[in-house]
């Protein structure tokens, strides 16, 4: 979904104090999403017809809303964290697990950070994190993507 530019590196540790943050663009991201797909059946008859009359109330509302999501998207991708998926709500971190890179997996609505999968697996191949596995933060926790 949206990949940012550069990938930070996070510790168990990490991703769960930047958690609070995640959840509120998460939020942010869902009710968006949400009054979107209200507004989708209001929307595209008014639409067609606002290309010659000037526009409709509810083409504003849709409006604000894309923008909202788009925002929250940003923000989270700003941390370095990859959205992999906006309608389950569905982020990934990236971390070290024993020296090679794995993905922390949350999604929307869970407490806790408490997943990992591999960075070419995905969310139905997560495992339980077992923090004794996980390496520490390295010295640059930025890396190209």
């Amino acid at each position: 979904m949206a990949e940012p530019a550069r990938l930070r590196v996070y510790t168990i540790s990490e991703a769960r104090r930047a958690l609070p943050r995640v959840k509120a663009f998460m939020d942010s991201m869902q009710e968006a999403r949400r009054q979107i797909m209200e507004l989708r059946p209001l929307v595209w008859p008014v639409l067609r017809e606002s290309a010659t009359n000037g526009g409709n109330a509810h083409v504003t509302d849709l409006t604000e809303q894309f923008a909202r999501l788009t925002s929250a998207v940003r923000h989270i991708v700003a941390m370095g964290i990859l959205v992999k998926d906006v309608d389950v709500g569905l982020v990934d971190f990236l971390s070290l697990r024993r020296g090679r890179r794995v993905y922390l997996c949350w999604q929307h609505g869970e407490e806790d950070v408490a997943y990992w999968h591999d960075t070419d697996a995905g969310f139905s191949e997560r495992q339980p994190i077992i923090e004794t596995d996980f390496d520490d933060a390295p010295e640059d926790p930025f890396i190209a993507n």
